[in-house]
């Protein structure tokens, strides 16, 4: 009797996949040999379980190549790259990692924000490159974190793990989301609701969080740049496009804002011209939940979601 067959599209961390190998067939992409696009052409027609990353595109064209499909995964919180409502139509179950990348994340969020605050790359490199001749009154002067301003868009359970370490810093929390949240939840985690544009011209620290939709892609563009304090810093481990990055160079290039962080970019995997040539950019490769336990984990959530929907059991984390 054949397998159920299962297609990762990439490697994933942990012992989660040797499990899953135990159950079902399960067809691993080598991306030093293929592609997603050719992987797929060739897997997808055999496939009924699938575990996809955020940067594979499976909109309705990916979906119809796989025409024994019952369920595919999101190695993430995010889901903007699976189109959902095709997935619906042909009865196939969406899932994704929520809850378990929070506090990884967030950590990753302030670790951005204090070294885009205090320059911390730029210290790193003029110290490994041998120009750090001494103690100097000017020497890479940066902005305090402590006491200032720390404004989120997107209150979701990142955005609240962010404010929630804010408090060890005596800072003031803005907050901007579709949907307020409750007051119990505000004054726990010292939170104050504000319009964008308020938020946008009191926060000293900037940080996104999110989803990516119609009405958030460029929510940061060359107005809201110009409404920012020319001492601000933006924070970005949302999505890419949630920033107008042609804006944000322009901007730090003029001092509108002081400086970027970033862990996304708009046109991922490529950096728009202008990001890598400017010393008030803090750059990071997409890494915001890159601790080897929460990754292992996430693999987990995946294959045990995937093995359950193909056993005719309900999956623990679908998408809504």
């Amino acid at each position: 009797m054949t397998k159920v067959r299962i297609g990762v599209t990439y490697p994933l961390p942990g012992p989660a996949l040797d499990w899953l190998g135990q159950r079902f067939e399960v067809a691993i992409r080598d991306p030093e040999k293929q592609t997603f696009q050719q992987w797929l052409e060739q897997e997808g027609p055999s496939l009924q379980g699938l575990i996809t990353l955020l940067s594979d595109p499976m909109d309705a064209a990916a979906l119809a190549k796989c025409p024994q499909l019952k369920a595919v995964a999101n190695y993430a919180v995010g889901y903007n790259n699976i189109d959902v409502d095709a997935a619906r139509t042909n009865g196939i179950q969406v899932i994704n990692t929520p809850d378990v990348l929070t506090e990884t994340s967030a950590d990753f969020a302030w670790a951005l924000l204090m070294a885009a605050a205090r320059r911390i790359a730029e210290g790193h490199q003029l110290t490994r490159d041998g120009q750090f001749t001494g103690w100097e009154p000017e020497l890479l002067l940066g902005q305090d974190v402590y006491g200032s301003v720390l404004g989120i868009i997107g209150a979701g359970r990142i955005g609240q793990a962010v404010a929630a370490r804010a408090r060890g810093f005596s800072m003031t929390v803005l907050y901007h989301n579709p949907t307020r949240l409750s007051a119990e939840l505000e004054h726990d985690l010292n939170l104050q609701f504000v319009e964008l544009e308020q938020l946008l011209t009191q926060a000293d620290f900037l940080s996104l969080h999110c989803p990516l939709t119609p009405e958030t892609r460029h929510l940061i563009s060359t107005d809201e740049l110009q409404k920012m304090k020319p001492t601000s810093i933006l924070v970005n481990t949302a999505r890419g496009p949630v920033v107008d990055e042609l804006a944000l160079v322009d901007a730090l290039r003029q001092g509108v804002i002081a400086g970027a962080a970033l862990d996304v970019y708009e046109w991922e995997p490529a950096i728009t011209a202008g990001l890598q040539e400017l010393p008030n950019v803090v750059l990071a490769p997409h890494a915001a939940s890159a601790s080897r336990s929460t990754r292992e984990k996430m693999a987990w959530m995946v294959a045990e979601d995937v093995a359950a929907v193909l056993t005719g059991k309900p999956p623990q984390n679908p998408v809504p």
